[in-house]
């Protein structure tokens, strides 16, 4: 099977080069590595000169969507496979695309994403939620999870996950107006149509964030927001619980080494991500501005008032 590679890019640093050279020393490097860049005057082509299948196309800030500019950008692939990545994650080794497609190609899965591991500098608690969300052992998940994992069996992320183009097509591909959240709500129409969906530890990228209590509130608003647009796929399987179980993991691994002092980040990174969920669940009995105030992704509702006045 032939794989292509997707990657959103705005702004890139050092890591895009660094990632784009790792894909083609991969011991099965992509067919093409497709860049959907985000403003075109931020891009130096003569950065990744000595990228040989590399393939760029330019959108606006405005023009951008997480699901919509993905979704484009596949039309531009003819692979069998199509991987999506983000400008930011970077493979751990030379194995890593090889054992990502692994049980599309067996056929044992339809998708697949990798495991995150932290970067250098990733805070403690950062490293752990990497940890709960990307455990060492894989996994094959399909409709008859969910009584045991619940939300968790829809996990997939984009930061690196592969698709069957012919699975992605059935399903419709990926949202053309989201405001996030893509890769799950894909992974629930894969999984809720009987296919599966595979975490595949063995394949690893270097990727984490080290985010704000408010930063951590913004994405969780918009989090919700999608959850609440697509109530066929999470409506019955609520996140509150899963979210509940992380704190209480948490919290337990750092008072079982000691590290107490790290309890009070862990409230009050929690309390933002609890209220801005629960904002977000309810976004639309709230005004424009607050929704504003709220959101990480402004564009997306300049884009929807846009729609709505056509």
């Amino acid at each position: 099977m032939t794989a292509d590679v997707i990657i959103p890019v705005y702004k890139p640093d050092g890591r895009l080069h660094k990632l784009l050279a790792r894909l083609n020393a991969q011991t099965k490097p992509p067919g093409k590595i497709i860049l959907m860049n985000t403003e075109e005057q931020y891009y130096r082509p003569e950065r990744y000169a000595d990228i040989p299948n590399l393939e760029v196309h330019h959108v606006t800030k405005k023009q951008f969507n997480h699901g919509g500019t993905r979704h484009e950008a596949a039309a531009y692939s003819k692979a069998s496979i199509i991987v999506f990545m983000t400008q930011d994650a970077v493979p751990k080794n030379r194995y890593m695309l090889e054992r990502l497609i692994e049980p599309i190609e067996s056929g044992e899965a339809q998708a697949a994403y990798a495991r995150q591991l932290p970067a250098p500098g990733c805070r403690q608690l950062e490293a752990f939620t990497r940890a709960f969300n990307y455990p060492e052992d894989s996994r094959i998940k399909r409709q008859e999870d969910v009584k045991e994992l619940g939300v968790k069996t829809y996990f997939c992320s984009n930061v690196c996950a592969a698709y069957l183009r012919s699975a992605y097509d059935e399903a419709g591909g990926f949202d053309r107006h989201a405001i996030f959240n893509e890769d799950m709500v894909m992974a629930g129409r894969l999984i809720q149509g009987g296919r599966r969906v595979a975490y595949t530890a063995g394949a690893c990228v270097i990727h984490s964030h080290n985010y704000t209590g408010l930063q951590q509130f913004r994405r969780n608003f918009d989090v919700a927001v999608s959850q609440a647009q697509h109530p066929e796929i999470f409506a019955a399987v609520p996140s509150e619980k899963e979210g509940i179980r992380l704190v209480r993991e948490t919290a337990r691994h750092f008072a079982s080494e000691g590290k107490w002092y790290i309890l009070p980040e862990l409230i009050w990174v929690s309390g933002w991500k609890f209220l801005g969920f629960q904002l977000g669940r309810r976004y639309r009995m709230l005004p424009d501005w607050i929704v504003e105030l709220c959101t990480m992704n402004r564009s997306y509702w300049e884009n929807v008032k846009g729609m709505e006045e056509c």
